[in-house]
């Protein structure tokens, strides 16, 4: 690692004052950065441990929306009985969120803002329909996530909460890879306020809808209706892993594995 200056703000406000600093980095569980910084990938002058933050924690029903802290860890969004009972998938998918000692450190506000392509949450977020909440504004899904590690917060901008609308229906699946865990290939589907959404993460450079699914499930709920939807494989990944077309396919894998999910 580089030399860095440390802070540990007890206020969002004490946090947001430090972050204006010159290359000043937020860390919520520090998956990502961490590593990074061991190998020298990232050189920030300081770094604002947000753990001490408790206004970031919490988990909340609001009417018909559940209102997730930014700092709420992945373990806690598995076990917490009110996502079980609005939003069951999410709490599943937090359940298959790396390994046990990443889901006891990691947080969903960490990984929606790093927006790390293979990340299971934006899935969630951008099926769902959520609203991300930061210290200074509200941001809708379908702005949010701008590409490859892209989002639409800005330099000093904090996440601190995320909103999602309770849905009809919801369901999640992936293919892991065997050896790091990391999604090959995911979807993501949901019938709610949003209507029909489904969203494919893992296969390529960012979360995206696969309008042609969406349209099927509209007209018929059943992995019937997806079971003929061929994912194209232009502009996803490939690599020693497996293929653009090997992804494609498990595309719609994943799709009718996330209906049954969803029940």
């Amino acid at each position: 690692m580089y030399d860095f200056a440390f802070q540990k703000p007890s206020s969002v406000a004490e946090a947001v004052k430090l972050l204006a600093g010159e290359d000043a980095r937020p860390i919520s569980g520090g998956q990502t950065l961490l590593p990074a910084l061991k190998h020298r990938l990232d050189k920030p002058a300081t770094l604002v441990d947000l753990s001490g933050i408790a206004e970031l924690r919490g988990i909340k029903r609001e009417g018909d929306r559940l209102v997730i802290g930014a700092m709420t860890k992945h373990v806690q969004v598995q076990n917490d009985p009110a996502i079980k009972a609005a939003i069951p998938a999410l709490s599943r998918m937090a359940g298959l969120v790396g390994d046990t000692q990443v889901r006891n450190r990691g947080t969903m506000g960490g990984s929606l803002a790093n927006n790390d392509p293979a990340a299971d949450y934006p899935a969630a977020a951008l099926a769902l329909g959520a609203t991300f909440i930061t210290d200074r504004r509200r941001i809708e899904a379908d702005d949010f996530f701008l590409g490859m590690f892209a989002t639409a917060l800005e330099p000093g901008e904090l996440l601190t909460a995320i909103s999602f609308p309770v849905p009809e229906k919801a369901g999640y699946a992936k293919m892991r890879n065997p050896a790091s865990r990391y999604v090959m290939a995911g979807v993501f589907v949901a019938k709610g306020p949003a209507g029909v959404r489904v969203v494919v993460n893992g296969a390529g450079p960012g979360v995206f809808r696969q309008t042609v699914m969406e349209s099927a499930l509209s007209a018929n709920w059943s992995p019937d209706a997806v079971a003929g939807i061929k994912q194209s494989p232009d502009g996803l990944n490939g690599d020693i892993h497996g293929s653009a077309e090997y992804r494609a396919h498990l595309v719609t894998v994943m799709a009718k594995r996330a209906v049954l999910d969803a029940g």
